[in-house]
């Protein structure tokens, strides 16, 4: 087609449906309004097609062209004005409804969740449609690694961004995550309120994005995630257009959240339904067996425990049932019960061993019953698992909090560049303080086992005991080093010294194995000084390793213990906490009186511990040697010329003659 037609063409969609509305709206003679009274019919029309904001231009400048009136063009303009008012609060309302609309879909997805990942691509698409942004994508926590994923994308076309994890307090997103408000991002590497790294930038260029905008995912008070709305340009964000994306990303934490508790039904509905086939093995057609599976059942869902499900069995068997500890019902009935996997006669009571993969929970003790017919024997069964099962939740519950225990202090010891607010709020979930005075201790087992299984397992049982110690002491623990770590709060008037042997007797007890314990001095705030939790550390295993080279297995003991010995065990050298505890009354009496006495003991030892000698190398009368070392001996006690006590004295004279405080 050539030119001159394509020209008409044009014009027929443009210039012409403003032309003709004009022309046509010129008033009736004798009409009130001349001028103004036919002046918005044409910005009607444009109205009710839906023309572009430019449309509304022509019919103005195609009535100067034809030399109208000015009454004529001024209340062309006025109804202009009026109209593209009226087509902008339009625009705003389908705006308005449109993100009404999308938000109501995302909550119908919501309502019928069934694919979680459908829902936040859902979220997605429709935030990056709504926005008109180049890339929308959702970013969640990982509190396994310590770091942040991203969940879903879309626009996206970079694999390396795709693909990105962050370390928390890193980028835009950090920085959303830390103060749990929206912020946004014109010019993303111009940006230098949050922190850019190599990983997150190179990403973001990859991708090609200049402006972003982030909004927190929240779950109550705390922040899972964060979603992100970007553009491969510069852009501002409205103030509308951030609070939708509030909204969408306020729909995606719900939509975590219930995903989250469909996972946490489904599987409390798995255990609900292996306790249902235990109890209704074989037995369905019993009637009171099925009663009681009816009663565990309730109980299950109720969270019921041990002794709730004891209770019911008591009730169906019409005796009384109690559950108690494998130390506490008679050995061999429980031993038979548990090789056989049945509940066994033993006199006037049947003992029903609750058990879990090998492993001895306790038992189930029916008293005074002795004619149980096979029925109930086997209801006494079942419940004996049903309890196993509720033992393995409890456990299960239990070893969770010990491992995030053991997570705490791993990051204390291994990354000391965390954020102590977040230590502290982790710690503060686990009823630890770390801004109170610790003691770390260094704990090792002192069995001597070629057994590797064996040993392992005696490892595990340390384990165990030092976590549960550290759970009721308010403390963390972790398996570390071939043994176990304790971070220790140390009470007023307590010392390093005694939480080393209580800590030593306590879980020997536990594991019925000798356990060395080496304990650190204190530390104050460890979430503020995660180096010195690192050097106390090591100071408690070179006090576990001079405890066996001592002979002393199975003990707890500090630096402080070992007098001298322990300037070579303590990670900061305390030299003059040394000599303080040493010689520290005979230098602060020479400091107060202007007496020589320091200098009296340092020649009395360098002279052969001979007072005569010692007279002549002082240049000094015998009976004046005899009187200062009578006042020492009132200073640092009768015993202090005994072998021990002399070598650390001599060792803290030499340690002041090299420190220039004794003249020479």
């Amino acid at each position: 087609m050539s030119r001159d037609h394509v020209e008409p063409v044009e014009r027929s969609v443009t210039d012409a449906d403003a032309e003709a509305p004009v022309r046509g709206a010129e008033p009736a003679p004798g009409v009130p309004g001349g001028a103004a009274g036919g002046a918005e019919a044409p910005f009607l029309e444009l109205l009710a097609r839906g023309a572009s904001a430019d449309a509304y231009e022509r019919p103005v400048l195609l009535a100067r062209a034809e030399g109208l009136p000015a009454e004529r063009i001024a209340a062309l303009e006025q109804s202009k004005l009026l109209a593209l008012r009226v087509r902008s609060e339009l625009e705003g309302r389908r705006r308005r409804e449109a993100e009404l609309s999308a938000l109501f879909e995302t909550a119908h997805d919501l309502a019928g969740l069934r694919d979680v990942d459908a829902v936040l691509q859902a979220i997605v698409q429709r935030a990056r449609s709504l926005l008109g942004t180049d890339v929308a994508y959702l970013s969640l926590n990982d509190p396994v690694r310590g770091d942040t994923y991203m969940r879903v994308t879309e626009g996206s076309v970079a694999a390396r961004f795709q693909q990105l994890r962050l370390g928390m307090g890193e980028g835009l997103g950090g920085l959303v995550a830390q103060t749990a408000r929206p912020y946004v991002t014109d010019d993303y590497f111009r940006d230098d309120r949050f922190r850019h790294t190599m990983t997150i930038d190179a990403g973001v260029h990859d991708e090609g994005l200049v402006a972003i905008l982030g909004v927190p995912l929240m779950l109550g008070a705390n922040v899972i995630g964060v979603l992100f709305a970007a553009d491969r340009r510069a852009r501002v964000f409205e103030r509308e257009q951030i609070a939708l994306l509030g909204s969408f990303a306020a729909l995606a934490a719900a939509a975590i959240d219930t995903a989250n508790l469909l996972t946490e039904t489904r599987a409390a509905l798995a255990d609900l339904e292996r306790a249902n086939e235990i109890i209704q093995d074989r037995s369905a057609v019993i009637e009171r067996a099925s009663d009681v599976h009816d009663r565990l059942a309730e109980l299950v869902l109720r969270g019921g425990g041990v002794h709730d499900v004891a209770a019911a069995v008591s009730q169906v068997l019409a005796g009384a049932v109690r559950f108690t500890e494998a130390g506490a019902a008679p050995a061999g009935a429980l031993e038979t019960s548990r090789a056989e996997g049945h509940a066994v006669r033993h006199e006037d009571d049947w003992i029903a061993a609750v058990t879990t993969g090998g492993e001895l929970l306790g038992a189930l003790v029916l008293r005074g019953h002795p004619g149980l017919d096979p029925v109930d024997q086997r209801t006494l069964e079942r419940a004996a698992m049903v309890t196993s099962l509720l033992l393995l939740a409890r456990r299960s519950a239990a070893e969770a909090e010990q491992r995030v225990r053991g997570e705490l202090l791993d990051d204390l010891l291994d990354a000391r560049d965390r954020d102590p607010r977040i230590l502290r709020e982790r710690a503060s979930r686990l009823h630890a303080d770390l801004d109170a005075t610790h003691v770390v201790l260094a704990a090792r087992l002192e069995a001597d086992t070629a057994d590797a299984d064996q040993e392992a397992a005696a490892r595990r049982r340390l384990w165990s005991a030092a976590s549960h110690l550290a759970a009721t002491r308010h403390g963390l623990a972790a398996a570390r080093d071939g043994g176990t770590v304790l971070l220790l709060p140390l009470a007023p008037g307590d010392s390093a010294t005694k939480l080393a042997h209580r800590t030593a007797r306590h879980l020997g007890t536990a594991v019925h194995e000798a356990v060395t314990v080496g304990a650190s001095a204190p530390v104050q705030g460890p979430a503020a000084h995660p180096d010195a939790v690192v050097a106390a550390y090591e100071e408690g295993r070179r006090c576990v390793e001079a405890l066996r080279l001592l002979g002393r297995c199975g003990d707890g003991a500090a630096a402080d213990d070992f007098g001298f010995l322990g300037l070579l065990l303590a990670g900061d050298r305390d030299v003059t906490g040394f000599v303080e505890r040493t010689i520290g009354e005979v230098v602060a009496y020479d400091e107060r009186r202007g007496t020589d006495l320091v200098r009296t003991l340092d020649a009395y030892f360098a002279c052969g511990m001979s007072p005569a000698r010692t007279k002549d190398d002082l240049h000094v009368h015998v009976n004046t040697v005899a009187q200062r070392l009578e006042r020492v001996a009132r200073l640092l006690g009768d015993d202090w010329q005994s072998p021990a006590r002399a070598l650390e004295i001599q060792l803290a004279l030499r340690l002041q003659r090299l420190a220039g405080r004794i003249p020479s």
